[in-house]
């Protein structure tokens, strides 16, 4: 079997034990089969009443808790864990399943080839956000500035999965075409733009923290249904649009 990157990982006949390193993840396959999952990071919040053991953060797993885990399988992904912790991993015998999808189509498609490697086939929450994601958007389109961070300010570049989103919503990334992902930038010294959205992860953007930084009209929307690919794309789509009206 291949994961985004085309490592190959050797997986049992059935995967019975599961340590997710990435939050969307650990949502994707505790809203499938929960039962697999024996191990996740601090930061996986949803569902709120998963019970495994916590292995430290995205960016500082827990390696030997990990281990002594015994997975099956770890999954995680390629922007949000760094490669020298999946090394870590793979060095100790055990299986890394790497995502990296950009865009939408490219992580309905990563979710399926890893849940059906995982759990065994792609579930109903799945095939319901391909079909809320099918129908291309037609409307009035704006352009934005997206930012992630303050102290410095950083907002979404290019070829980024939250930038392709909100394009499907109509909202087209003025920084899409920058040499960085995540550039810093200058408020004041921005391209043209309609209005400027700000999620409330990674930093915690709010009516209070970040609209007054910039001369153009705001909207806060959900960091978790902007960036996460899983089964809160069923409800992203009407979510966001909702906010971003």
């Amino acid at each position: 079997m291949y994961d985004d990157l085309r490592n190959t990982v050797e997986l049992p006949g059935e995967v019975r034990r599961v340590v997710s390193i990435v939050p969307s993840l650990t949502e994707s396959i505790a809203a499938t089969d929960r039962d697999r999952i024996v191990g996740a990071t601090d930061w996986c919040t949803h569902p709120a009443d998963l019970d495994v053991v916590r292995c430290g953060g995205t960016k500082n797993p827990d390696v030997e808790r990990i281990r002594a885990l015994a997975p099956d399988v770890v999954v995680a992904n390629a922007e949000e864990n760094r490669a020298a912790d999946l090394d870590a991993l793979r060095g100790l015998g055990i299986a890394v399943w790497v995502t990296a999808p950009t865009t939408v189509p490219e992580a309905l498609d990563s979710l399926g080839r890893m849940l059906s490697a995982v759990v065994g086939g792609e579930p109903h929450w799945l095939h319901e956000a391909r079909a809320v994601w099918s129908a291309p958007y037609d409307g009035m389109r704006r352009r934005a500035v997206i930012p992630i961070w303050r102290r410095p300010w950083m907002a979404l570049g290019r070829d980024t999965f939250a930038g392709d989103l909100l394009s499907r919503l109509g909202i087209d990334n003025v920084l899409g075409e920058s040499g960085e992902r995540y550039p810093r930038i200058d408020p004041d010294a921005l391209p043209e733009y309609d209005v400027v959205v700000l999620p409330d992860e990674p930093y915690a953007f709010s009516p209070s923290d970040g609209p007054e930084a910039f001369g153009k009209p705001a909207r806060c929307v959900s960091g978790r249904h902007l960036t996460w690919y899983g089964p809160s794309l069923v409800e992203a789509r009407a979510l966001l649009t909702a906010q971003l009206a």
